[in-house]
């Protein structure tokens, strides 16, 4: 697996990973990449800064803090990413393909796909994304 840094054409920036970088360029000249903030399929490498190890005898990484601190606020935007957003559940896929083909009127609208059904709307340049954290249906809140 490879990792590469991202940038749209709006310059929002995020994390890809590919299974190398030929599977990258597939991906990218068949359009298959796109921002997960606001769907441009114009995306381009953006520099990346080096991963560069501690020394050693030094603690390097990041602390538990940090690490809860980021977590917490990743959650935080992901909710508010969805504010708006329904439910659907398993019924995603035939949702999010009925609304790309024009049968249903377009929603925001989050839900659980296989991955078969994810790389299907993928190929079928249905506009979906997966979200960095997983989601707790309604109906399983207290």
């Amino acid at each position: 697996m490879i990792v590469f840094d991202l940038k749209c054409g709006n310059a929002h920036v995020f994390e890809a990973w590919f299974g190398s970088s030929a599977d990258y360029a597939d991906q990218q000249a068949r359009g298959l990449v796109d921002c997960p903030i606001c769907g441009d399929r114009a995306i381009a490498k953006a520099a990346m800064a080096p991963a560069v190890s501690a020394k050693g005898n030094q603690q390097g990484g990041v602390s538990p803090a940090a690490m809860k601190a980021a977590m917490a606020a990743l959650a935080a935007a992901q909710s508010k990413a969805l504010e708006g957003s329904e439910w659907v559940g398993a019924a995603f896929a035939g949702r999010a393909r009925a609304m790309h083909e024009g049968i249903e009127d377009h929603a925001p609208i989050h839900g659980q796909a296989t991955i078969a059904e994810a790389k299907a709307l993928a190929e079928d340049g249905v506009p979906v994304a997966p979200l960095p954290l997983p989601i707790i249906p309604p109906e399983a809140c207290n």
